[in-house]
């Protein structure tokens, strides 16, 4: 039976990931702040930049057999409404950087001898804010570049274990609806509607790099 690791799994995009790969036979350990949980799913309350949460994870995974797949899907958005970089509160981007930049890397570090044993695979989650100049999106998207980067570097140093820095494009989320208050954002797609993407990944094994879900996507219709 395969093994993942979800963060950010009780919700959005983590949590439809998570109850994608529990229906295909795999075992799933998630986490978040607070639940509620997909039910068969192992699930550990609690926040990813603390060093003990992550050796949890790390154990749990262990103790179901290894570890194939690890996903840093959870993220800090930064102030509502999203502030323009003049006005970004520093302790804000610090946390921001804390949950998605430091966070991802550590647990990367931490699960890299279970993911070498396995030959298994990392995707980061990332958003075209990275690449792209978008009016308030300085903080985050800075984050998000950043993770590009690691991803970039953890592939070449890495061969044996693929890394994809993984774009969903805009979900109908509670992040993004906090990215957006007060607007109607209903026409955004639902998360479930993405996993089919990360399922090809899974499937294809592409060659590690930056990949986005619309792309893989528009293949498979």
């Amino acid at each position: 039976m395969p093994v993942a690791i979800i963060t950010g799994g009780s919700r959005g995009f983590g949590r439809a990931l998570a109850e994608d790969l529990l229906s295909a036979g795999w075992a799933v350990v998630v986490d978040a702040r607070r639940g509620p949980f997909p039910p068969t799913a192992h699930a550990i309350e609690g926040d990813v930049t603390d060093a003990t949460h992550r050796a949890a994870l790390i154990d749990t995974a262990r103790r179901l057999g290894g570890l194939d797949l690890l996903v840093n899907n959870a993220s800090a958005l930064g102030p509502s409404p999203l502030p323009r970089l003049a006005d970004h509160p520093v302790p804000d981007l610090r946390r921001v950087l804390e949950v998605n930049v430091v966070a991802p890397l550590a647990l990367t570090q931490e699960t890299l001898p279970l993911l070498r044993a396995s030959g298994g695979a990392v995707v980061n989650v990332t958003s075209d804010a990275a690449v792209e100049g978008y009016e308030g999106w300085g903080g985050y998207g800075a984050s998000k570049a950043a993770l590009d980067q690691l991803s970039n570097v953890l592939a070449a140093e890495e061969p044996s274990v693929r890394v994809w820095a993984f774009d969903p494009g805009d979900m109908r989320t509670q992040m993004h609806q906090h990215a957006f208050p007060g607007e109607d954002i209903s026409d955004r797609p639902e998360p479930a509607t993405v996993v089919p993407a990360v399922r090809r990944l899974l499937t294809e094994r592409p060659p590690s790099g930056r990949v986005r879900a619309q792309d893989l996507l528009a293949v498979t219709r």
